[in-house]
């Protein structure tokens, strides 16, 4: 029940819900098939996106595919409508875009920070309120995605960068400027999972488990759609599990964490070169690299079923080795056994996680697609090892990411028009413009 008891309530509430297809579908679907998907009369339809189009809300094209006759037409987002800006805050980097509906997604800014709460959040700001400026009445809101827990509508704690309880909404400082009551600020690895619920593997599926990888790894259940992130927001934590049987010291205070073990740290921890503080991404990227050009060697194989590298992680590594080229293949041996080091590890924790929750699908992203990609078969062997009998009838699908490396900039978004798309938030742009 929709709860509307007049007709400009039913009117209002059927906006809202075609709004909302034209955004899920990925504005791809005609007017014909709305209509039939929303139960609409094809009056009541054709009334609506009028109204719509008139609130600069949707725009109609024709469909690149028709028979005979007119054109059918697909809604779509209006070229002066509403967008987000979404934000996905690494640990060494940013970037900001802006997102229509219907989730087309358009970078606008990429940089480098510090890692210290102001050297990344005062620049993101300053960015923020500009674009904000520039944009005007047509933004909608602000979705900030962070590689930490998140507690108490903003409050994050970043472990690698030593940050405890920075007020991210404070450092962005943004003002009343942003609608909505300010950013929406979520865990990286939440807003992936819902960014692969709505547009990616994840979606119509009842029960899944995503897992993101970035210099560690994140994981979280993804129930009905919505990830399951606990009663303080801060559920998105599957990484800090005592999963592999490790018991090294973990810079969030706990030992044993599962994502001391699977990540771009632990590539790098395994080559003996620098980690910690959001340091050497280009490195890790260099040794993925370089693990396909070591790859028909036939070094590495040891260690796809044997021991895997444990290190500390209370300050990070200081490094002694070197990033080896593609070229040689000597390093290309000893970066394969690093990246299958990782797979083997991935493998093993997830293997304990379908164990406990029982999914249908489990997805990837980040750097998980690349262990996928590179290390597969280890990556299953592992895996299948650590289930139970009974599941090896029926185990779960593992499959990497729709969306690759952009699934928490997506969840943004995603967090900003579930906060939009709704009657009140829908009216206040008509209010707006």
């Amino acid at each position: 029940m929709n709860g509307a008891t007049t007709s400009a309530g039913l009117r209002a509430y059927n906006r809202v819900r075609l709004l909302r297809a034209v955004h899920d579908c990925g504005a791809t679907r005609t007017r014909s098939r709305l209509t039939q998907d929303l139960a609409l009369a094809r009056g009541t339809a054709s009334v609506l996106v009028s109204g719509l189009a008139d609130d600069r809300l949707l725009h109609e094209e024709p469909s690149a595919a028709h028979g005979r006759g007119r054109p059918t037409q697909v809604p779509g987002p209006h070229p002066e409508g509403p967008l987000a800006l979404a934000v996905d805050l690494r640990e060494d980097s940013w970037e900001v875009a802006a997102c229509e509906l219907g989730g087309r997604v358009s970078v606008l800014d990429v940089r480098r920070h510090d890692g210290t709460p102001e050297g990344a959040l005062g620049p993101l700001g300053e960015v923020l309120r500009g674009q904000l400026g520039r944009l005007g009445s047509r933004v909608v809101g602000v979705g900030v995605a962070v590689a930490g827990p998140v507690r108490d509508g903003g409050l994050v704690d970043v472990a690698h960068l030593r940050w405890r309880s920075v007020d991210v909404p404070a450092l962005l400082d943004l003002g009343a400027v942003v609608p909505g009551g300010g950013p929406r600020v979520g865990n990286d690895t939440a807003f992936a999972a819902l960014a692969e619920a709505r547009r990616g593997r994840l979606r119509g599926i009842g029960v899944g488990l995503h897992v993101h990888v970035d210099f560690d790894l994140g994981g979280v259940l993804v129930v009905d759609g919505r990830p399951l992130e606990g009663a303080g927001g801060m559920g998105a934590e599957f990484g800090h599990m005592p999963l592999t049987g490790g018991d090294a010291p973990c810079m969030c205070g706990a030992h044993g964490c599962w994502g001391l073990e699977v990540g771009a740290n632990a590539l790098l921890r395994h080559m003996g070169l620098a980690y910690g503080g959001g340091q050497g991404r280009d490195d890790a990227r260099r040794i993925l690299a370089t693990a396909d050009a070591g790859s028909g060697t036939g070094d590495g194989t040891d260690d796809a079923a044997g021991g895997r590298t444990r290190g500390g992680g209370t300050s990070g590594g200081t490094g002694g080795g070197q990033v080896p080229s593609p070229h040689d293949h000597t390093g290309g041996g000893a970066a394969l056994r690093a990246v299958r080091t990782n797979a083997q590890a991935l493998g093993r924790g997830l293997a304990a996680l379908v164990n406990a929750h029982d999914p249908a699908v489990v997805t990837l992203s980040g750097l998980g697609v690349d262990l996928y990609d590179r290390a597969l078969p280890t990556l299953m062997e592992s895996f299948g090892s650590g289930l139970m009998t009974i599941r090896h009838e029926r185990p779960p699908v593992i499959a990497p990411s729709a969306l690759g490396w952009q699934g928490p900039l997506v969840g943004a978004m995603e967090s900003v028009f579930d906060m939009f798309l709704t009657v009140s938030g829908v009216e206040s742009w008509r209010g707006s413009t």
